[in-house]
């Protein structure tokens, strides 16, 4: 369809894949961690890193699923660095965990992309009694980004690289609660979109704020938070909604104004 076709002032249109986009790139010497990264936008984003020379950690809390996209991987590019490290995002605990090991590894950390997440779930309580979408998709990632924050920024000085932390937020924010997010009211049942709009709300205000602080410190990190567009993935899964159909998918982002 041609407005999937159209090209922005970047070069690149609705319709364009990631091997476009990175197209010429070497990103050899480059290591990402991408949380998700066993199905979906995820695992694509990691096998395109790994193909563009990056060392690719998949963060995740589907070992067997990661296995396989790994092997796919490795399948396509034999060369390809890719590691696969358990990260329960329900379970702050889980965070430190991850968060210790990958430290002790005293591997530098370039890229770190906020890539999982849970859409209009029912209501259900995370390990430490957060409602689960707010507990998964914004405070798991809030606090693994700080954990590794340290480390993001002494490769930045040390090997003169830009880092990059990018959030997966959606345009879904719009569905949040008439007056933002409800921190009095966080574990209210009553709407599971709802839910999942503050969430991401709480996404793009956390990079908002960390990227003031970068550069207002002085370091070469930057922050963003993105629509990933209308796509058909596993996040989709718990929704009755959009399950089975992935064309209402598409028309609640055009029609979210």
């Amino acid at each position: 369809m041609w407005p999937f076709k159209r090209r922005g002032v970047s070069g690149f249109s609705w319709s364009s894949t990631a091997e476009e986009v990175t197209l010429g790139i070497d990103a050899t010497g480059l290591t990402a961690i991408v949380t998700g990264a066993s199905s979906g936008i995820g695992a694509e984003t990691a096998r395109v890193l790994a193909l563009r020379g990056v060392h690719v950690i998949m963060a995740v809390i589907d070992m067997m699923d990661a296995f396989n996209v790994k092997d796919s991987i490795l399948k396509q590019f034999p060369t390809a660095k890719v590691d696969v490290m358990k990260l329960d995002l329900s379970s702050m605990a889980s965070v430190h965990h991850f968060a210790d090991q990958f430290n002790s590894t005293s591997l530098p950390l370039n890229i770190l992309i906020n890539n999982a997440g849970i859409c209009a779930c029912p209501f259900m309580l995370s390990k430490d009694n957060i409602e689960l979408q707010f507990a998964i998709n914004y405070l798991g990632h809030f606090l693994l980004t700080n954990l590794l924050l340290e480390n993001m920024k002494k490769t930045a000085r040390e090997s003169k690289i830009q880092g990059r932390i990018i959030n997966v937020s959606s345009m879904g924010h719009r569905f949040t609660y008439p007056n933002g997010i409800l921190f009095d009211k966080l574990n209210d049942p009553s709407s599971n979109w709802r839910a999942y709009g503050q969430s991401k709300l709480a996404n793009i205000l956390h990079v908002n704020e960390l990227a003031r602080r970068l550069k207002e410190d002085g370091v070469d990190i930057t922050a963003n938070s993105l629509h990933p567009g209308a796509t058909v993935t596993n996040i989709y899964l718990q929704s009755p909604l959009l399950t089975g159909n992935p064309y209402i998918s598409v028309t609640l982002w055009f029609t979210s104004d």
